[in-house]
């Protein structure tokens, strides 16, 4: 895409892809708006970060999504690149269990976060989109979106759902001048939370770096309109597929 607008929002910024991803963006020239539910988190991001602003977000709760993008608008403009990659369910323990354990209403909010949020955020988003016939939204997802296992029960149904609804997504916005893609991440991605999980069993190879992430996030970003991708797969060279 154009560099016309360069107004990008990240929904779900935390200590690797999406930390990656606003140092991209900010680097290139953008206005970064972070948006997380741990503000003492992106406060201090905010802080070392050229031209990035913090908002504190839930995206589990669609009219905290609608508010936000609102007060987002109204004090910077509207954002012409949208990356999704707030995710619930892995690291608030709802991968474990199979289908007949305790808590089946983990479903509900790993589904609201990682489904539903990217259609309120792009039915906030899109129409300016629509309108300049310019922006480009981009979903990080994972290996679940192609393939559930026991114990991804709570998990692995949303993240299937949430590529799906980007594919529609796309194919509508697409004639419209609006860029939709999945980045799949089919791999670890080397943060502070799996590096303690993996330590002393994985090779530095095994990871997939936050920063390649953000670097193809912001190549898809890009992409000329002759040649838009949609699904696009990243893993290290070492990972078996």
């Amino acid at each position: 895409m154009s560099d016309k607008g360069k107004i990008c929002l990240i929904a779900g910024v935390g200590p690797g892809t999406g930390t990656a991803s606003v140092k991209k963006f900010s680097e290139n020239g953008y206005k970064v708006i972070m948006l997380a539910r741990n503000s003492d988190f992106i406060n201090s991001l905010q802080k070392e970060t050229p031209n990035s602003y913090a908002y504190k977000c839930d995206v589990s709760n669609m009219t905290e999504i609608s508010e936000t993008c609102s007060k987002v608008i109204s004090d910077i403009g509207n954002p012409n690149i949208f990356i999704h990659n707030a995710v619930a369910g892995v690291a608030d323990g709802g991968l474990a269990g199979s289908f007949l354990s305790d808590n089946p209403e983990r479903l509900d909010r790993n589904f609201n976060v990682n489904t539903k949020s990217l259609l309120y955020f792009a039915r906030a988003l899109a129409p300016n989109m629509i309108e300049n016939k310019l922006g480009s939204i981009i979903v990080t997802g994972n290996t679940s979106a192609l393939r559930g296992k026991p114990d991804f029960i709570y998990f692995a149904p949303t993240k299937a759902a949430q590529r799906i609804l980007a594919q529609s997504l796309a194919r509508e916005l697409g004639p419209k001048g609006v860029h939709v893609a999945y980045v799949l991440v089919d791999a670890a991605i080397d943060t502070p939370r799996t590096r303690p999980i993996f330590a002393g069993d994985k090779e530095d190879s095994y990871f997939c770096k936050p920063t390649d992430i953000a670097n193809e996030i912001f190549h898809v970003a890009h992409q000329a309109r002759s040649a838009w991708s949609f699904d696009v797969e990243l893993r290290p060279d070492i990972e078996k597929w």
